[in-house]
């Protein structure tokens, strides 16, 4: 994520389900470099903020109740990605919608990218918005912060993760040269 600037410095953050526990998941922590980060320092924890497992001074990401949030309201969800890629924060800050006008938007995306409402980060809040606001999209953006993606596995959900700000700076430039044609 850091290499493709999808994240900057300690923003953004990745979680998966346990697979042997519907009610756990592994979530990098708080505040740590993707560059230093190493495997002992992620994060295990319940559904309702209990640690099962951390490294000594490790803490999970301050979002993780907006991973909890939609792995508890959508069981198909085993992996979360939480991006502040910029070209689709720049959507979530103006609060609009990344149109469809990509053909992967459709296959990825299952279609335009809506934004949640506003709510502070980390709040309980922002992650109920942004689990409704996701509905049955593969991502999302949250308003003034940055970007969801989800999938069954880690694999889909970075991969929609990556489609979300392709699709967000195609679109910008799209729009600097008239007005992007949306697909059905």
């Amino acid at each position: 994520m850091y290499t493709e600037h999808l994240v900057s410095a300690t923003s953004g953050n990745i979680s998966v389900r346990l697979p042997d526990r519907e009610d756990a998941f592994a979530i990098t922590p708080s505040s740590e470099s993707y560059m230093s980060m190493t495997e002992d320092r992620i994060v295990v924890m319940t559904l309702d903020g209990e640690i099962l497992e951390a490294a000594e001074g490790a803490k999970p990401s301050s979002e993780w109740r907006l991973h909890a949030e939609l792995y508890r309201t959508k069981k198909e969800v085993n992996s979360v990605v939480h991006t502040h890629s910029p070209y689709a924060t720049a959507f979530a800050a103006v609060r609009k919608p990344i149109p469809l006008i990509l053909i992967e938007m459709k296959v990825w995306l299952n279609g335009e990218v809506p934004v949640a409402e506003y709510a502070p980060n980390g709040s309980l809040e922002v992650a109920q918005n942004t689990a409704k606001a996701i509905g049955d999209k593969g991502a999302c953006l949250m308003a003034n912060h940055g970007a969801v993606a989800v999938g069954e596995n880690l694999k889909k959900a970075y991969i929609r993760a990556a489609y979300t700000e392709d699709a967000a700076k195609i679109c910008l430039l799209a729009m600097s040269a008239g007005d992007p044609v949306e697909i059905c």
